[in-house]
């Protein structure tokens, strides 16, 4: 802890009142937790809890990140340099966008700011729409309502990969401090011609390309249902006017559709968990719809229940872009070879249906921005992208847009469940399907939560025990090959070779049997994740196998765990 950088901020005499009331109402462990660090980009960009401090989301914080993003995007020499920005409906949303506008407006750079509450996906769009030399949108996406994010993209629409972010963050670190920071006054920016607000056509010019995907627009729809809800969140209007103008009978959560930065209905806004669909089930089964879509609250992410004998049965993104790759592979018609990308952390099923209709297969490393990176790198060239997903329940189909997408994926999933129910068949039915053509995966992630200095001592600490780890065993494990992210080397025991993929502190190990799991620092929350994926002939079998595995992993991590404790 910063004890200078502490009395600092107490002694500012312009600090913001609302932030200078809880700053003298932190105790030692809290000041030590708000200024431990500087908030830093992860995976989805820079994320963290609101208040002062530091290592807290606040305007201060968010001052220094647009002045590196700003010296980024004039470094980049455009004629007219300018940057879209979006925000969703968290707490200081809508502050973080008008801050980041007055930042960047104050340096030169024309703003084209969204007036409302805005879909991830759509920034992405707009940002390749509008001509920007970037975008940045306001979210913490699904994590708890005392966070809040800051999310930047490069000039496709996509997030921005390792170099890019690089140059950002040093030119954060060469910063002023981020009191000495000066900013014109909103309104003065507006009346200078630097901040100009989006046009409501983006909205019209997003929906006609998600609309697009449709493989069968015009499918026979009258007997299907869905139960759909934004949990709070941006894809509310947008989603059910799409839902509206496909023809489809849906059934809004009414409590839902509010943008409630509380997200009050719910323990959590993340449509991976099973309590986030207790209401859409509940209006489900009242409606007796077929189908519940669940988007996120920046709507990037989406989770599905279906009804299967009389039962809504949740599936994971692991089954869902399985059945969604089997349906466009087989429905679908490209007019060059399809290229799919997935993460080193996706199931291989979907991996596996590709392939087998002649489809090439990428893996990235987690984080959509490596996908929407290879979406670019196909441009001009003989393959066309087909497909991109993560077992995060992130999908995107057209890649209009360089991000995961929510309302493209509401659009297919209603789809592909109303085509099958024309069928006979529910999305289970198609699972188990596609699980007798290709063998039964099982998968499961765990979720350690290290929050903290203390935290993330204790991951580093984990990772480094298995990376310096040369067993060919591992608490009755048997290892087949190890894959090292931040060493970029690939091992079986006898051989090592390089890895192409960009450093990450991610290690993957593949066992004899097929089987792989993976430890992965989150890049946006406090916790240390595990990703386990099996595969056999049957299904008990891959359940308890994973059950093996688990417990085997997570008896090394709790006895690493201690040896600190």
């Amino acid at each position: 802890m910063s004890q200078k950088e502490i009395e600092k901020w107490k002694n500012f005499p312009l600090l913001d009142e609302d932030l200078r009331k809880e700053l003298f109402s932190l105790s030692d462990d809290e000041l030590n937790e708000a200024f431990y660090t500087d908030l830093t980009f992860g995976t989805g960009g820079m994320r963290g809890i609101l208040g002062p401090g530091t290592n807290r989301m606040n305007i201060y914080t968010i001052r220094r990140a647009n002045y590196g993003y700003g010296k980024y995007i004039l470094s980049l020499k455009k004629e007219v340099p300018s940057v879209v920005i979006a925000y969703d409906c968290r707490h200081n949303s809508l502050l973080f966008a008008h801050e980041s506008a007055r930042v960047l407006a104050s340096m030169g750079i024309k703003i084209h700011l969204f007036g409302k509450i805005t879909p991830t996906p759509e920034l992405s769009f707009a940002v390749r729409q509008l001509k920007a030399s970037g975008g940045i949108v306001i979210t913490a996406s699904h994590n708890p309502p005392n966070y809040n994010g800051y999310k930047i993209y490069d000039d496709s629409g996509c997030q921005l990969v390792p170099d890019l972010a690089d140059i950002v963050i040093q030119e954060i670190n060469n910063a002023p401090d981020a009191f000495d920071i000066k900013v014109d006054e909103y309104d003065n920016l507006v009346k200078k011609g630097l901040i100009e607000m989006v046009d409501d056509q983006i909205d019209t010019e997003y929906l006609d390309c998600v609309k697009s995907i449709s493989v069968y627009p015009e499918l026979k729809k009258d007997n299907f249902k869905v139960v759909f809800t934004p949990l709070h969140g941006t894809s509310n209007v947008l989603g059910q006017r799409m839902l509206r103008e496909m023809g489809y009978t849906f059934i809004p959560v009414i409590e839902q559709t509010i943008a409630d930065p509380n997200f009050s209905t719910v323990a959590s806004p993340n449509p991976e968990n099973a309590s986030a669909f207790d209401l859409a089930i509940k209006y489900a089964k009242d409606s007796e719809a077929d189908i519940c879509i669940a988007t996120d609250p920046d709507a990037d992410r989406v989770g599905l229940a279906v009804l299967d004998k009389g039962e809504y049965v949740l599936l994971t993104g692991n089954q869902t872009g399985p059945i969604l790759i089997d349906y466009l592979a087989k429905n679908r018609k490209l007019s060059k070879p399809g290229v799919l990308f997935n993460t080193i952390v996706t199931s291989s099923l979907g991996a596996k249906i590709a392939k087998k209709h002649g489809i090439d297969v990428v893996s990235t490393l987690t984080g959509f921005k490596f996908i929407g990176e290879q979406a670019r790198l196909l441009e001009n060239t003989d393959k066309a992208f087909f497909f991109g997903y993560e077992e995060s329940y992130g999908y995107v189909i057209g890649d209009f847009v360089r991000d995961k997408d929510s309302l493209q994926a509401l659009l297919l999933c209603s789809e592909v469940a109303c085509y099958y129910k024309n069928k006979g068949k529910t999305l289970l039915d198609v699972l188990h399907d596609i699980y007798q053509e290709y063998g039964y995966y099982e998968d499961g992630l765990v979720n350690i939560n290290l929050s903290g200095a203390t935290g993330a001592r204790k991951i580093e600490m984990i990772l480094d025990h298995f990376r310096n780890d040369q067993s060919q065993i591992l608490n009755g494990l048997k290892i087949s090959v190890k894959e090292d992210y931040l060493l970029q080397v690939r091992t079986d025991g006898k051989t090592t070779t390089s890895l192409k993929l960009p450093k990450s502190n991610v290690i993957k190990y593949f066992l004899d049997d097929g089987s792989w799991f993976v430890l992965r620092p989150s890049g946006t929350e406090p916790k240390m994740k595990v990703y386990i994926s099996v595969v056999t002939s049957d299904e008990n079998k891959s359940k308890n196998r994973l059950l093996e595995i688990k417990k085997a992993v997570l008896e090394m991590v709790d006895e690493i765990k201690g040896e600190e404790e």
